[in-house]
């Protein structure tokens, strides 16, 4: 396909969209009120692809979808870190706020496509990402990007590289494998281990934390508590709250069968439904 005949091709993707979800109910108001406590979409994927490799692999075409059904609802791409400090800021009794129609997005494990396929078309866009990363990957998987090219990631203000642990061990399964004294000991490594190597070889600051499968229990956030970790992230395909644990804020999984009308109804969802303090 020529570049012209691809353009055109994304145009004519485009319009469709815009026509379908112009269909819909009313997806844009005219003006946004800020709410004092909204419900945040926090979206997680994983990698990316022009075809269907396995069940985490979203297609680039579905993905660019999605881009424009964030621009087309007037939704306000925030840092990861920004929704912590609000979170943090709340239960500090701050007067804080988030934008109208927040949504934050995440990507999981360090998949070399975040490098070539996600990074490029965010930063089009000027919209932040933060990338949770296993370092034992980095530069040693196939699938997984190379230290350099996650050091030229971290070099951009609106990307930031955050900790999966060590080597993505399902940390609540282990525990019941494990004698308690070194399941604990276990554990404490995994998530100094990472946030220490990133630090490292990044010279970023790492305070954040996604629990490995979305798996994570109360044993497990004292513990990432007590090694410096401000927040951990889970799953659970619903919106964050202020009041959910800091060491258990669900996100969306997002993968290739989430089509653009679907990632509409969760986001409009999420913006209809104004969340208790």
């Amino acid at each position: 396909m020529t570049t012209h005949a691809l353009a055109s091709h994304v145009d004519r993707r485009r319009r469709a969209l815009t026509l379908a979800l112009a269909c819909g109910p009313a997806l844009v108001p005219a003006a946004f009120a800020a709410t004092a406590a909204p419900r945040v979409p926090i979206l997680v994927y994983h990698r990316f692809a022009s075809r269907m490799l396995d069940s985490m692999t979203v297609r680039i075409a579905n993905f660019e979808d999605h881009l424009h059904v964030l621009h087309q609802l007037g939704c306000q791409v925030i840092s990861l870190a920004a929704w912590v400090a609000w979170r943090l800021g709340r239960e500090r009794g701050e007067r804080v706020s988030l934008p109208p129609r927040a949504v934050v997005l995440t990507a999981d494990d360090g998949h070399r496509s975040q490098f070539e396929v996600m990074a490029p078309l965010l930063r089009e866009r000027g919209w932040p990402v933060t990338l949770f990363v296993y370092p034992s990957a980095i530069s040693n998987a196939s699938y997984a990007m190379t230290w350099a090219q996650l050091q030229e990631l971290a070099s951009d203000p609106l990307l930031s590289v955050q900790s999966h642990t060590y080597w993505h061990p399902n940390l609540v399964r282990d525990r019941q494998r494990m004698p308690p004294t070194a399941f604990q000991r276990f554990a404490a490594s995994q998530l100094a281990r990472s946030r220490d190597t990133l630090e490292l070889r990044l010279g970023r600051p790492v305070t954040l934390l996604a629990w490995p499968f979305g798996l994570g229990d109360e044993g497990l956030a004292r513990q990432a508590q007590q090694a410096g970790y401000e927040a951990a992230f889970s799953l659970g395909n619903r919106s964050a709250v202020a009041g959910d644990s800091p060491f258990d804020v669900p996100r969306h999984m997002i993968v290739d069968s989430v089509d653009a009308r679907q990632l509409a109804a969760r986001l409009e969802a999420a913006f209809a439904d104004k969340a208790a303090s």
